[in-house]
């Protein structure tokens, strides 16, 4: 296995270059460049230093993920044919340079790195902006609205072109808007060709000139005039409601007197779905995200778990049952993906009995457990191999109500109620055969019922008399022409 001398060349003045640099480059080892399209190239050129540049990889891959990969694997066999070679990047070889980050990842592999000065102290001189504030630093030609953070300033690098900075606009304008400045920053640290424009977001794809020496600064948003916030706000927020100077009722909440909160933004949720209210479900996932925040905060005051003890149990639970992603196992279909979840699921929570499956179904709505706890008995077969079955067994189970009504005369009422349990457990078979979800299937009934009421009063008011007053069979004839109007 080779050596390879990973150099820096500085932001991009010849005169930055370090002397321990220089004298790399002029050893007589093989030079290879990232890329020639830096200021400091013209010192190999004036001094007649051969060298080879990795540009053309660029052309010939659109993926920059697929590029980078390219220039280790070519460079750890030049480094094995050559015995020891020097690899020059622009800048610092630590900041910012994702293939040094890789091959530093590489075992076996004898690898010294020569620091230069980064683009860094050039582009904070320029901005007028101190790092100790926050500062972080981002890859421009991946970038997602996850990698930034509102609350401290973003340094965007690797803006290679005018493709990638229209990339990068649509992301921060999904963040902060299209109004939003922030500066364009040109050949930081190079005398003469400096350049600091500050533009709001949506002209940034319309600069002229932007290449490999282009860097993004977007400043964090100030606190006085915010708009958007981010989870760690709320965390702080929800802080203070429950400190000495916060809310009186937040702060004598537990995890118990939160329960009912939880399952009621939960079906909040849900009928702004039902609804397809987009504004709504954005606040009522908000309501129910303050929710997690909420019990996170408490159980953190109490030394039980932090929000970082539920994100990563999530991101675990979610790598461990998804083998067909993050593994080598692979599916096809989606009720396969669902089989193997389940699996997994069963298999952690150490459960020695199929009884054991069933117990587990959480104390949901009693149609929603029905049906789940129908869908497990079925997963061993327990189950109808027709819809047939579950129809008949429906006039079975009705049949059996009014058996059990006749005989009411006895007193028996805890008969009826259980046959009127068998009768919706058996609905609620069909239902899953059919791939109805009973809970939605109800609701949405419980919403028509009340929709035609609402038309029924609308036909009294006209009539000039009021429902109350009407006969039933005057109310019927008013429903059914509710019905007739779909409602």
């Amino acid at each position: 296995m080779g050596k390879i001398n990973v150099l820096g060349l500085g932001p991009g003045d010849v005169n930055s270059l370090t002397i321990g640099v220089i004298n790399k480059i002029n050893s007589g080892i093989k030079n290879y460049l990232r890329t020639e399209n830096h200021p400091t190239v013209s010192y190999f050129k004036d001094n007649n230093i051969p060298y080879e540049s990795y540009d053309y990889i660029y052309e010939q891959e659109d993926d920059f993920s697929k590029v980078y990969e390219h220039i280790v694997e070519d460079l750890i066999k030049k480094s094995n044919e050559h015995k020891i070679v020097n690899y020059l990047v622009p800048g610092n070889p630590l900041v910012a340079e994702k293939t040094v980050e890789l091959l530093l990842q590489k075992e076996n592999l004898e690898i010294e790195v020569f620091p230069a000065m980064s683009f860094i102290e050039p582009v904070i001189q320029l901005v007028k902006r101190d790092p100790v504030r926050g500062l972080k630093i981002v890859d421009g030609t991946d970038l997602q609205t996850n990698h930034l953070d509102i609350n401290i300033d973003c340094l965007i690098v690797q803006v290679y072109n005018n493709r990638v900075a229209s990339n990068i606009k649509l992301v921060l304008s999904e963040v902060y808007g299209d109004d939003y400045e922030i500066y364009l920053i040109k050949s930081a640290g190079i005398e003469g060709k400096e350049q600091l424009l500050k533009i709001p977001v949506f002209e940034l794809d319309r600069v002229k000139g932007i290449d490999a020496l282009t860097s993004i600064y977007v400043p964090k948003l100030d606190k006085i005039i915010k708009k958007i916030y981010s989870i760690d706000d709320i965390i702080d927020t929800m802080r203070i409601l429950r400190s000495d100077k916060g809310c009186p009722w937040d702060r004598v909440q537990t995890h118990e007197s939160l329960r009912d909160c939880v399952i009621e933004e939960a079906y909040e949720v849900v009928d702004a779905i039902d609804k397809g209210d987009i504004d709504g479900i954005v606040e009522e996932l908000g309501d129910l995200l303050f929710q997690v925040i909420f019990h996170c905060q408490i159980g953190q005051e109490e030394g039980e778990f932090s929000l970082l003890d539920v994100t990563t149990a999530l991101n675990n639970k979610l790598i461990y049952r998804h083998p067909h992603v993050f593994g080598e196992k692979k599916v096809e279909k989606s009720d396969e993906v669902v089989y193997n979840w389940n699996k997994l699921k069963y298999k952690d929570r150490g459960f020695s009995t199929f009884a054991e499956i069933l117990e587990d179904v959480p104390k949901l709505p009693s149609l929603m457990r029905s049906y789940k706890v129908q869908e497990r008995a079925a997963q061993i077969g327990f189950d109808w191999d027709k819809i047939d079955g579950a129809l008949d067994k429906v006039k079975e189970e009705y049949r059996e109500v009014i058996d059990s009504i006749n005989s009411l005369k006895g007193g028996d009422v805890e008969k009826v109620e259980e046959e009127l349990g068998d009768l919706l457990f058996s609905v609620v078979n069909v239902c899953r055969f059919l791939n109805v979800n009973p809970e939605i299937a109800l609701n949405k009934t419980i919403n028509k019922f009340i929709s035609r009421f609402k038309m029924m009063e609308r036909y009294s008011e006209k009539m000039g008399k009021k429902l109350e007053e009407m006969t039933l069979e005057e109310m019927d004839k008013l429903w059914n022409e509710a019905k007739l109007h779909k409602y």
